[in-house]
Formats: C-alpha cells, sequence, structure tokens
C-alpha cells in the first residue's frame, strides 16, 4: 500500500476473524517495524509474543481493575485515568463497575498479543526533573509500536495499542518473567479485521497547529 493511505487508513482494530497470523507473517511485521527510531539508536524494545491462550487470558484479567476504573469514570462524567483530575470515586464504586466485554476480549480472542517493553537503563528522560508525570521515555518505545501497527495493515492485518493492563505492571512482570529494569510501555493484539475501515475521522490540521506559538495564528491558515 502507499505510506499515506496506510496512515490514513489504519484504524483501531477489536474484533477479528478466526485467520491465523502466521509467524512468517509476523516476522516481516517485526523486521520492518525495527526501523522505528530511539534515543541514542539504543534500541532498547523488547517483544514479547503471546500466542498460548491462557497466558492470553491471564493478561485480558489484568487489565480489567483499569477498565473498570475507566468505565466508572466514564460514567461519572470525568476523564478516565487523567493525571491533572483525579477522580472523585471511591474504590467501592470503581469496583462496581462492569467493563464492557470488547475491552478485554481482543487479548483473549487475537491470534496473537504482543507485550511491548523498553530497558529503562537506557532510556533519556530529560523530563525526569519536571513536576508532570514523564512523557519523553515514550520516544523510546512508541514510534517502534505504531511501525508495528503499519506493517501490520500493509499486511492485511490490524491491532490497537492498549495501556490498561499496565496499570497492573507488577503482576504482568511476574507473568511473563520480565526483569525489574524494563518497563511495560503496551499491549497490542493483532489478527486479520473483521472489517477494514477506509477513512478516519480527525480534526483537520488548522485545529492543532499554530504559527510561532501555541497561542499563534492557525497553521496553514
Amino acid at each position: 500500500m502507499e505510506l499515506y493511505d496506510v496512515m490514513r487508513s489504519n484504524p483501531a482494530v477489536r474484533e477479528f476473524t478466526g485467520d491465523a497470523l502466521p509467524d512468517d507473517v509476523l516476522g516481516r511485521i517485526l523486521d520492518n517495524a525495527r526501523f522505528a527510531p530511539t534515543g541514542g539508536n539504543r534500541q532498547g524494545v523488547r517483544v514479547i509474543v503471546l500466542r498460548d491462550q491462557d497466558t492470553r487470558d491471564a493478561l485480558a484479567d489484568l487489565g480489567l481493575p483499569a477498565a473498570r476504573r475507566y468505565t466508572a469514570q466514564l460514567a461519572n462524567g470525568e476523564s478516565p485515568w487523567n493525571p491533572l483530575q483525579p477522580t472523585n470515586l471511591d474504590a467501592a464504586a470503581i469496583d462496581a463497575a462492569q467493563p464492557p466485554a470488547q475491552m478485554s476480549a481482543p487479548f483473549r480472542e487475537a491470534p496473537v498479543v504482543l507485550v511491548f517493553v523498553v530497558d529503562l537503563a537506557v532510556v533519556a528522560a530529560t523530563d525526569q526533573d519536571l513536576d508532570r508525570i514523564a512523557v519523553v521515555p515514550g520516544a523510546s518505545v512508541y514510534p517502534f509500536v505504531w511501525n508495528v501497527l503499519l506493517a501490520a495493515r500493509n499486511e492485511g492485518y490490524g491491532g490497537v495499542l492498549t495501556t490498561m493492563a499496565v496499570a497492573e505492571e507488577g503482576r504482568i512482570k511476574d507473568l511473563l518473567a520480565i526483569p525489574d529494569s524494563y518497563a511495560v510501555a503496551a499491549v497490542v493484539p493483532l489478527g486479520k479485521p473483521v472489517r477494514q475501515v477506509t477513512k478516519l475521522r480527525r480534526r483537520p490540521v488548522n485545529e492543532f497547529a499554530t504559527r510561532e506559538r501555541f497561542d499563534g495564528a492557525p497553521f496553514p491558515g
């Protein structure tokens, strides 16, 4: 596919057919995705390929606590998991929430789930001393994750970048024998989409790009 076509038609895929994703195709996806940039070209990303049903089910279960909070906050008119807007809900209200099945179904039903981890010993977190949550270290892993999704689209497959399970990182590390020095960054189910969209809806450029300053004139005009 032409690059711009791939970029404009790569949705979050959460429903999969029963088709397999063969190792040779997944290998080709990862072989091309590995050329994503990383800080200092340190290439600290590791990918764990999960096909075992029990392991995928366990990982899906680990995402449920965060999904309950997400569901409860959304129903309460809050911005789920927002670091600047703490929840007003108590633990009982969160525990009582019933997240939609589709929040965990992709991990149970996709033929393969990829767990992306990054070696914290090689990232450069230049925002670590700022009085906010660090985001810069993500530059060492998320371009790789997106390359995987672009390559999957090119091969006729799809997936979605998820982070719900990351809230239970310690238990994920126990499940998958991940060393302490690594951070879990994303969990991505991959498979053949039940349906493939051809056009995504996004805000036009002049609604998010400005000239010279944050409050500058809209770009391009």
